[in-house]
């Protein structure tokens, strides 16, 4: 492996649109927006006493486990690469990783009675989120670090273990309140997140923490949205002091397009899905051989499936 180089600052950084591309930040904006759109579309028809909205939830699952999905993939790119990722690339992971956590606690705040009625969703959505909030925070305390450190802008991001503290910038007072509030915000939501996934029963006041959740998770979205779009080589002037050389991010080519073509797969996804559930014809043998899903029992129980492997039998 590599080791790291953090007594030379090089002059210049090599542009990685990789993860700061025009299609790569495209693909994340467009999922988030979509998703948040869906789930208020959801909560707004819950709130009218009609939940039933079929395309629409199938649309949100898909884009919701495509960004969870992409999120956690893109951290672990960024730890990988750490050793030669400076913190402005870095950056605008950590960034991509919020607008991941913002589709998926919108998801669940939408279809948490979906993922109820089947413990196998339920604890493979649980398993998802504690992995993007363990990357989150290791990607969150690396950037804690290199403002607290005032980290060289042209050393990676590695180096903030192995170099002496430069002083603080202007504006490092805000910059680490703003670190650690997120840090400690998404801690908290993933708390919340588990009792809310994980209740037997839905309370009274369900529809306005649905409701209250959407708003805070809106701000989150559009405030990451902003500064990815503010700080960004693809939409913006990145920092002078980053000295960015290469093809520009802005760039097209077939790795920028292809995250977008991906956002059509989902579609796709739902519209067989619908088209199959309504124009297939049924076959006999499978309806006298299948069981049902759920049981009157588990129906009668807020439609709670318990978890065979620790559950009461």
């Amino acid at each position: 492996m590599t080791n790291y180089n953090c007594s030379r600052v090089p002059d210049t950084v090599q542009t990685d649109a990789g993860v700061a591309g025009a299609g790569v930040l495209l693909s994340f904006i467009i999922t988030n927006m979509l998703s948040i759109f869906l789930a208020a579309v959801i909560i707004l028809l819950n709130l009218r006493k009609s939940t039933s909205a079929p395309i629409c939830r199938k649309l949100l699952l898909s884009f919701s486990d495509q960004q969870i999905i992409t999120g956690i993939g893109i951290q672990s790119v960024g730890l990988a690469k750490m050793k030669t990722m400076v913190p402005y690339h870095f950056f605008i992971i950590w960034l991509l990783s919020l607008l991941s956590t913002v589709t998926n606690q919108a998801t669940l705040l939408a279809l948490v009675n979906d993922f109820k009625r089947d413990w196998v969703l339920r604890w493979l959505r649980q398993f998802l989120m504690f992995i993007n909030l363990l990357l989150g925070c290791v990607v969150g305390i690396f950037v804690l670090r290199s403002v607290m450190k005032n980290l060289e802008p042209r050393l990676p991001i590695g180096c903030v273990w192995h170099v002496a503290d430069r002083g603080s910038s202007s504006n490092a007072a805000l910059s680490t309140a703003g670190t650690i509030a997120v840090i400690v915000a998404n801690v908290i939501v993933f708390t919340l997140a588990t009792w809310y996934l994980h209740a037997r029963t839905n309370p009274k006041w369900l529809k306005s923490v649905q409701v209250v959740g959407l708003v805070a998770l809106v701000a989150m979205g559009v405030g990451a949205t902003i500064r990815v779009v503010l700080v960004s080589q693809a939409f913006n002037d990145p920092p002078p002091s980053v000295h960015l050389t290469g093809p520009s991010e802005k760039d097209w080519s077939f790795g920028q397009l292809l995250p977008l073509l991906l956002l059509i797969l989902p579609v796709i996804s739902t519209v067989e899905i619908i088209r199959g559930e309504l124009r297939v014809t049924p076959n006999k043998v499978d309806d006298e051989m299948s069981a049902p899903l759920f049981s009157d029992t588990e129906l009668q129980n807020g439609g709670y499936q318990q978890s065979p492997l620790w559950g009461k039998r």
